[in-house]
């Protein structure tokens, strides 16, 4: 019965962010803007990072892979998401789910660990700077972006096989706007129990191992500001973590709400409005937050901009 539930289940249907016919309208107005906004920036910040020659640092170097892995798992989600606003059925098939759910595991998981990347490489620009050159090699960079995918991948393929290869028992719907792990449990047949322990064990080592770098690099950092007798030092330190504290307390709050939680506790309805937040808004805040708080990024675009003027029309 499992075996023949499993093959006769080819498409699911998503419930979508809200049920109401009237919003439907409103909500892919607003979402189409933040979903075009979010991919204008985040491939913005990756072209000026890549060509202006003053943003050839490892600070940028982090930052370019942020807005990649940000424009991935907004990409996973918000072309879908938009199309069943104006579908007159939210269905997604079968293979695609399990893509869909993938993608999303390997670009969420990265992200926070580039995240962490980004804290140790504040940490040693402020409190070793003459070393930082040395310490923040190119090799050294690559390590820290390539173990996360890596290790993302495996988490990825690990947790999506799991439920992929679980029989579900013929009911199709899934109470969200996207294929996330926590609704397609509730499908299953056989006990999730193993599958929400795994993701229950590694959302909960991933948030709290990467938080505790992030907290670590920064308990150093504010230990140096403090040692600083230069006002305008400190000011100039604080104002290169900004921005990337704003961001990680953002983003992390909201996947401690999601995820590091029994499945008992969850409210679906409450979890799709976090899941819009962190799926498609903080993807477009972040090139924001960083070209707005920074002015090397201020200084590149100006220069772009300048740049292109000169061109011959």
């Amino acid at each position: 019965m499992n075996k023949q539930n499993l093959t006769m289940l080819t498409e699911f249907i998503l419930m979508g962010l809200a049920d109401r016919p009237e919003l439907q309208a409103p909500f892919f107005g607003l979402f189409l803007i933040i979903y075009t906004v979010s991919v204008v920036g985040n491939l913005g910040m990756i072209t000026l990072t890549k060509v202006d020659s003053r943003l050839q640092t490892p600070m940028y170097f982090f930052l370019r892979h942020l807005a990649f892995i940000d424009l991935g798992y907004s990409s996973a989600v918000g072309p879908k998401m938009l199309v069943n606003f104006v579908a007159n059925q939210n269905t997604i098939p079968y293979n695609w789910c399990a893509t869909q759910l993938a993608f999303f595991i390997l670009f969420i998981i990265s992200e926070l660990f580039v995240l962490s990347a980004m804290a140790y490489d504040r940490y040693v620009a402020i409190c070793n700077p003459l070393l930082y050159t040395i310490v923040m090699s190119q090799r050294v960079c690559w390590v820290l972006v390539t173990v996360p995918y890596l290790y993302s991948a495996f988490l990825s393929l690990t947790t999506t096989i799991k439920i992929f290869m679980s029989s579900f028992c013929g009911h199709n719907v899934i109470r969200h706007f996207y294929c996330d792990s926590l609704p397609l449990l509730t499908l299953l047949c056989s006990s999730s129990r193993d599958i929400e322990l795994i993701i229950l064990i590694f959302s909960a080592f991933n948030l709290v191992s990467s938080l505790m770098i992030v907290l670590m690099s920064y308990i150093l950092i504010l230990m140096a500001i403090l040692r600083m007798n230069s006002a305008e030092g400190r000011h100039k330190a604080f104002s290169t973590c900004g921005s990337h504290l704003t961001v990680v307390v953002v983003l992390y709050t909201t996947l401690f709400f999601m995820y590091v939680q029994p499945k008992s506790s969850h409210s679906f309805d409450t979890d799709k409005i976090a899941s819009a937040f962190y799926t498609l808004i903080i993807p477009m805040l972040n090139p924001v937050i960083y070209s707005l708080r920074n002015k090397e990024v201020k200084g590149a675009l100006h220069r772009l901009w300048e740049n292109w003027q000169k061109l011959p029309m």
